[in-house]
């Protein structure tokens, strides 16, 4: 597979499996369901591989991608679903290209013709909603394997898909719930049946206020990191979906009405870069006021002191919360300056911030570089 198809972000993955779906050509969804030690990604990595072409996504850093590729025939023929496990210590039994590449992980692989069913989660992912997706790994009874359930969690109910067992979505609901609500995913046993449970999170919104040469690069940053980009500017003129075409979307107001543009929530993450001191005052304090977590605001220091006294002169205070949500000067302590440099230490921040975690190196960090699921199966 080329390096292109290798990179791509997970909604890329998901736009994949839609574009077979749409098709009337067949394909293979490659899930990771289980890792045992270290291993470059997670549970819930995916991959699709249509059957007339290369792959699209990555569930190791190139180590397997081409082995999958090759048995995607294979479970395109059998039509049935198939897990394959490598062993890929340095000592392990797996010998991909003939050599121990190292991992040092044990990888579960879900290997599953696609067909229509999956479509429901597509559908939620491109609507900007969470799903949870069960599917039976093992049981004693073969025609259960295979057999899947859908958990929505705004109405913490199920819904069942053709030979999944209504008593295991029962035994199954909490972690399912817990595992959705933090877009985690990990396999494990219950009532004698292994099941995985696939937490798909819609991407998380990150909102570029500004329409300045430098805005390009965070939404082409950020678009790989894959945060659905919108970029919102106060010069219509400016604000024109051919000058970002790595956004998603690029909207117009003015700053005391950007809370009417864009429904603000706790997934959403703000760069205020517009470079001019009273837009980005008027937009920080109105943005401040939604459930934002994040307020990244481009501009030395002193100049947000400076706006902080013209508050404080018409009785505007922040709050220890509202400072705490707002980063100034914006970004991580990099060292670069180029457009690009600046961009990066800015959506930097952003991932920090929106996966719980203090930046540093991770030579420093004590424990695993991944957290892993704990889980309390019923």
């Amino acid at each position: 597979m080329t390096d292109a198809n290798w990179s791509v972000p997970e909604t890329e993955v998901l736009a994949g499996v839609r574009d077979v779906l749409e098709s009337d050509l067949r394909g293979v969804l490659a899930t990771i369901i289980d890792v045992e030690g270290s291993a470059y990604r997670r549970p819930g990595a995916k991959m699709v591989i249509p059957e007339d072409g290369e792959g699209v996504g990555h569930i190791t850093a190139g180590c397997l991608e081409d082995e999958i590729q090759g048995i995607a025939g294979e479970v395109l023929e059998a039509g049935e679903p198939r897990v394959e496990t490598y062993d890929l210590r340095p000592d392990g039994e797996s010998d991909v290209w003939g050599l121990g590449v190292g991992c040092n992980g044990v990888i579960e692989i879900l290997l599953e013709p696609l067909d229509d069913s999956y479509r429901r989660v597509v559908d939620a992912h491109d609507g900007g909603e969470d799903v949870g997706v069960v599917t039976v790994i093992d049981a004693d009874d073969s025609e259960t394997v295979g057999a899947r359930a859908y958990y929505d969690p705004e109405t913490d109910e199920f819904s069942l898909g053709e030979g999944f067992p209504a008593a295991l979505a029962e035994s199954v609901r909490e972690t399912t719930r817990g595992l959705t609500e933090r877009g985690r995913s990990d396999s494990f046993d219950v009532d004698g049946v292994t099941v995985f449970v696939d937490g798909v999170a819609a991407p998380d919104e990150l909102v570029v206020v500004g329409t300045g040469h430098d805005v390009g690069p965070m939404a082409e940053i950020g678009s790989q990191a894959d945060f659905r980009v919108t970029v919102i500017g106060f010069r219509g003129a400016n604000a024109k979906a051919e000058r970002f075409p790595d956004a998603d979307d690029v909207r117009s107001t003015s700053p005391a009405q950007i809370h009417e543009a864009y429904d603000f929530d706790s997934n959403t993450y703000v760069v205020v870069a517009t470079h001019n001191f009273i837009d980005d005052r008027l937009a920080v304090d109105e943005l401040l006021q939604t459930d934002v977590p994040y307020v990244g605001l481009m501009g030395p220091r002193e100049r947000f002191e400076e706006m902080v006294e013209e508050f404080e002169n018409e009785g505007r205070t922040f709050t220890e919360s509202e400072l705490d949500r707002l980063y100034t000067p914006v970004g991580l302590d990099l060292g670069g300056g180029s457009p690009y440099e600046i961009a990066l230490s800015i959506v930097a921040e952003v991932v920090a911030v929106s996966n719980d975690r203090d930046p540093g190196h991770l030579r420093e960090r004590e424990g695993r570089i991944h957290d892993r699921v704990e889980l309390t199966p019923e």
